[in-house]
């Protein structure tokens, strides 16, 4: 196993990976860099936690939409999936609120 150490939105992190896949874990890591400055940098998305849900979202509804057309994102336009990602960034500023009013 290899170790790789990575930044994450100017965090540190230690991560494992098999010998060979250091590559591809990298532009991973590069990519939701990526995704989590730009949602931080937009003003919109606070709070790391916050963040790292919205990113995850994205890059799942992105990697649904590519990896299986016919599944269950298939019939959303892109314009549909944006509105389900911003229901759900919704929510979970209602949930994470109370939470954050708690510091």
């Amino acid at each position: 196993m290899i170790h790789l150490d990575v930044n994450i939105m100017g965090m540190p992190y230690r991560l494992v990976c098999k010998e060979g896949e250091q590559k591809t874990l990298r532009e991973a890591v590069a990519f939701l860099d990526g995704k989590m400055c730009a949602l931080r940098d937009s003003g919109k998305v606070k709070g790391n936690d916050r963040i790292a849900v919205m990113a995850a979202l994205s890059v799942a509804a992105e990697f649904l939409s590519v990896k299986a057309p016919q599944g269950p994102l298939s019939d959303m336009s892109i314009l549909e999936v944006k509105q389900k990602l911003g229901d759900m960034h919704e929510a979970l500023d209602h949930a994470l609120t109370p939470q954050e009013n708690l510091f």
